[in-house]
């Protein structure tokens, strides 16, 4: 981990939608294994799921039991907790498009 981005400690259910597409690919057998503990600012020990992107080191707090939920109530995720194929090429095309035109082609005279 870079220490020179910000870190940013977010509940999943108020992380951006886009950010939420990236965890799931980034985690497509799911939260709960990958988990870690550290000590918050008001000195509790809590679990958070880590991502990171270009910009941002996130921590995104969560239960093992909230992991469980998470995944539980996502349709994106089959039955084993895993994200489902359909699922994911949904997401990486979403992601894909971000920032750019949506499939348009650059002619380059």
């Amino acid at each position: 981990m870079s220490s020179s981005k910000p870190r940013v400690v977010k509940d999943y259910d108020s992380l951006d939608t886009n950010i939420q597409e990236q965890i799931k690919l980034e985690y497509p057998y799911g939260f709960e294994d990958n988990l870690v503990s550290f000590t918050n600012a008001a000195g509790q020990r809590v679990s958070a799921l880590p991502f990171e992107t270009d910009e941002k080191y996130y921590l995104v707090r969560m239960t093992m039991a909230e992991a469980q939920a998470i995944i539980e109530d996502d349709d994106d995720y089959d039955d084993e907790g895993n994200l489902t194929d359909e699922a994911k090429e949904d997401i990486e095309d979403r992601q894909d498009g971000e920032g750019e035109g949506e499939g348009e082609e650059i002619d380059e005279d």
